[in-house]
């Protein structure tokens, strides 16, 4: 009985599709009218490849975990907590840790800490230029050396 009416469903979808298709052709043109005559085919095909009912659980399915999530107060007390979580995580990375303590910017000597990159100088900073790395003064000198400034 379900299967009669997925063939409803795609029978009236398709006459739709018809009626688009005919008016397309009479105001529009020929090109739009195959495009909707393409158009108008596809139920009839996903209802006699059983695709029409899969895309109906699939929407069915969609929609009932949608709502379940929405009218859920459990599922808004998670969503709280990890709004909370990224935020304490996000004011505990601005806050300061003791002195001394490894990861601490405080702690100079710590095994943890970044190295520091090297800088060259380029030779225009004389002129004001800033400071730029050793890979970026090599390619800097290979562009001037070629007149590109």
């Amino acid at each position: 009985m379900a299967d009669v009416s997925w063939m409803a469903l795609a029978l009236a979808l398709s006459v739709c599709g018809a009626l688009w298709t005919w008016y397309a052709w009479r105001n529009r043109g020929t090109g739009p009218a195959v495009r909707g005559a393409a158009l108008t085919l596809l139920p009839i095909a996903a209802w006699l490849t059983g695709t029409l009912e899969m895309f109906g659980e699939i929407a069915a399915s969609v929609s009932d975990w949608a709502i379940g999530f929405v009218f859920s107060p459990g599922v808004w007390l998670g969503i709280g907590l990890f709004v909370l979580s990224v935020l304490l995580f996000g004011i505990s990375t601005r806050l300061p840790g003791r002195k001394g303590e490894a990861g601490s910017p405080d702690s100079a000597d710590s095994p943890v800490s970044a190295p520091k990159r090297k800088r060259a100088v380029s030779p225009s900073a004389g002129k004001g230029a800033p400071a730029i790395d050793d890979d970026l003064a090599d390619i800097e000198a290979i562009l001037r050396s070629r007149g590109i400034s």
